[in-house]
C-alpha cells in the first residue's frame, strides 16, 4: 500500500468522473441524468478509496503516511509532495463523505445546468482533498486557493437572490485573508530556502519574524474558519448558497481554517503562538456569546445555523490555543463532529424548503403531525448541536472545554455559557418549526421523508450517535500525531525560556 500512489488516486479521481460528464451526450435530460449518476458513482468510489486508508493508517506514529514525493521545480526545491498523519485524514475522509451526500441532496432540487452543477462539485472534492493531504507549502497554498473558485460558481449561478452579492463577498473576504498567506508564504521561502512542510516544522524561524508571520497566517485562517469579526460573510453565503453549497461550505470548507492553525501556526510558529493565545481567547469568547445571541435574533433557518457555526468554530480556536491534549482532542472532533451536524441541520432545511420553498422560522409550525420521521431526525441533529451526551456535540466540547480549564478558568467558564445560549437557540428553532399546532393549511398536506432523503440522513444519525458513544475509533487516529505536535511545541517554548531569564 505504502508503494502505490493512493493519495493521488483520491485526490484526482473526481477529476475521471468531470472527463465522464464533460464527454455525455444527448439531449438536455439525458445529459442531466448521465451527470447525476456519473456524479454519484465517482464521488462514492473516492470516499469508498478514501476509506483504505483509514484502514491501513498507523495510529501508533505521528509519521506522515502513504507518502508520495515527486521533483517538481527542483531548481527552487519545491515539489509533488503528499502524505497523511493523524490531524489530517480524517478530514480527507469528510470531504468524501460528504461528497456523495451533496450529490444526492441536489438530485431533484437542482433542475438546471445540472451538468455544471456536477462538475463543479467534483472539482471541488478533489481541491477540498488536495488542501488536507499536501506537504508543499505551496501545493497546499494552490489548492486552498482553488477551492474558492468552484464554490463562488455554486453560489453565484445556482444561489437565491443575493447570490452574485453573497459570491462576490465570500471570495473578496477570503482572498484578502490569503495574499497575505501568499505573503508569509514566499518569506518563510526566502529564510528557510525550501517549501517542504516537514521541512519547516524542525526549522528554526528567528522569534522577531514569527510574530509578523503568524498574523499573515492569522489572517487567512481566520477569514476561513471564520472568526469574529471577520464572519460576516459567512451568513451571507449560507443563506444564498444552494442547500448542497450550505453543507460543503460548513460540512468541510470552514474546517481548512482550524487545519491551517494546526499544520502551520503551532508547529512553524510556536513562540507566537503562544504569544498571541489571549487574543485568540477573546476573540473566540465573543464569536462564543455574541454570534450565540445573534443567532436567537435570526428568523431565517439557515441564517440561525449559520451564526451557530461561527459560536462552535470559537470552541475549536479555544481548543487549538489551549495547548492541552484534551484541548487540540477536543478541537479536532470539534471540527468533525460539526461538519457532519451542521451539514445534516442544512440538509434538514433543505428538505422543508424544497416542499415549501421558504426558510422563514414563522413560515412552519406543528411539522411533528406531518413529518414524524422528519422531526426525528432534526431532533437528532438539533441535539447533536446543543452537545446533548450521547451525540458527537458533546465530546468535542467537553475535551475543548476540559482543556480550556486547566489554561484559563476564565475562558472555560465563558465559553460554557455559549453551550447553555446554544440550548436556547437551537430549541427555539426546533420548537417553532416542529411543535405546536398544525393551523397553516399549505402544511397540511406536507410529505414527510421519501426514500432518497432517507438514504442521505440514516448515514449521518448513525455517525452523530456513534462518535457520542464509542468515540475511540476517531480520537485514536490523531491521538499520536496531536502528542507528537505538542511536544514539539513545548520544547520550542522552554528552549526560548531560558534565554529570556538570561537577558533580565
Amino acid at each position: 500500500m505504502e508503494s502505490f500512489p493512493i493519495l493521488s488516486l483520491v485526490t484526482f479521481l473526481p477529476l475521471v468522473g468531470v472527463l465522464f460528464i464533460l464527454a455525455a451526450r444527448g439531449t438536455e435530460e439525458q445529459v442531466a441524468r448521465n451527470a447525476r449518476w456519473g456524479a454519484l458513482w465517482t464521488s462514492l468510489a473516492t470516499f469508498v478509496i478514501s476509506l483504505l486508508l483509514w484502514i491501513n493508517f498507523d495510529p501508533t506514529t505521528a509519521d506522515f503516511q502513504f507518502v508520495e514525493k515527486v521533483e517538481w521545480l527542483p531548481a527552487f526545491d519545491i515539489a509533488y509532495h503528499m502524505g497523511v498523519d493523524g490531524i489530517s485524514l480524517l478530514f480527507v475522509i469528510l470531504s468524501t463523505f460528504l461528497t456523495p451526500v451533496c450529490v444526492l441532496a441536489s438530485w431533484t432540487a437542482v433542475p438546471t445546468r445540472v451538468k455544471e452543477y456536477m462538475i463543479a462539485f467534483l472539482v471541488l472534492e478533489t481541491f477540498m482533498i488536495g488542501t488536507f493531504v499536501a506537504l508543499d507549502f505551496l501545493l497546499f497554498y494552490i489548492f486552498f486557493e482553488a477551492v474558492l473558485i468552484p464554490m463562488f460558481i455554486i453560489i453565484g449561478v445556482w444561489g437565491g437572490p443575493r447570490r452574485v452579492y453573497s459570491a462576490f463577498k465570500f471570495f473578496l473576504y477570503t482572498l484578502a485573508g490569503s495574499v497575505l498567506l501568499l505573503a508569509a508564504l514566499l518569506a518563510l521561502y526566502f529564510e528557510a530556502g525550501t517549501t517542504d512542510i516537514p521541512t519547516l516544522m524542525a526549522f528554526d524561524v528567528p522569534a522577531g519574524m514569527q510574530t509578523w508571520l503568524w498574523l499573515a497566517f492569522f489572517a487567512s485562517f481566520a477569514v476561513k474558519m471564520p472568526m469574529w469579526p471577520v464572519h460576516t460573510w459567512l451568513p451571507d453565503a449560507h443563506v444564498e448558497a444552494p442547500t448542497a453549497g450550505s453543507v460543503i461550505l460548513a460540512g468541510v470548507l470552514l474546517k481548512m481554517g482550524g487545519y491551517g492553525f494546526l499544520r502551520f501556526s503551532l508547529p512553524i510558529l510556536p513562540l507566537a503562538s503562544e504569544q498571541f493565545v489571549p487574543l485568540i481567547y477573546t476573540l473566540s469568547v465573543i464569536a462564543i456569546i455574541y454570534t450565540s445571541l445573534v443567532a436567537l435574533a435570526q428568523e431565517d433557518m439557515k441564517k440561525l445555523i449559520a451564526y451557530s457555526s461561527v459560536a462552535h468554530m470559537g470552541f475549536v480556536t479555544i481548543g487549538i490555543f489551549t495547548g492541552t491534549q484534551q484541548g487540540i482532542d477536543g478541537a479536532i472532533f470539534q471540527m468533525l463532529s460539526h461538519g457532519i451536524i451542521s451539514a445534516a441541520l442544512f440538509l434538514c432545511v433543505g428538505v422543508v424548503y424544497d416542499r415549501e420553498h421558504s426558510r422563514e422560522i414563522a413560515h412552519y409550525g406543528g411539522l411533528v403531525e406531518r413529518m414524524p420521521m422528519f422531526a426525528f431526525v432534526f431532533m437528532v441533529f438539533m441535539l447533536g448541536s446543543v452537545g446533548l451526551p450521547g451525540t458527537s456535540g458533546f465530546v468535542g466540547e467537553f475535551l475543548v472545554l476540559l482543556g480550556a480549564f486547566q489554561d484559563n478558568t476564565w475562558v472555560a467558564l465563558f465559553a460554557a455559557t455559549g453551550v447553555i445560549l446554544g440550548a436556547a437557540y437551537m430549541l427555539y428553532l426546533y420548537r417553532r418549526v416542529i411543535f405546536g399546532k398544525l393551523e397553516k393549511e399549505y402544511l397540511k398536506t406536507i410529505m414527510d421523508l421519501e426514500p432518497r432523503e432517507i438514504a442521505i440522513f440514516a448515514p449521518l444519525v448513525a455517525l452523530v450517535l456513534w462518535m457520542g458513544i464509542w468515540p475511540d475509533p476517531f480520537l485514536r487516529v490523531f491521538d499520536a500525531s496531536v502528542s507528537n505536535l505538542l511536544v514539539n511545541y513545548q520544547s520550542a517554548l522552554y528552549s526560548v525560556e531560558p534565554l529570556n531569564l538570561a537577558g533580565r
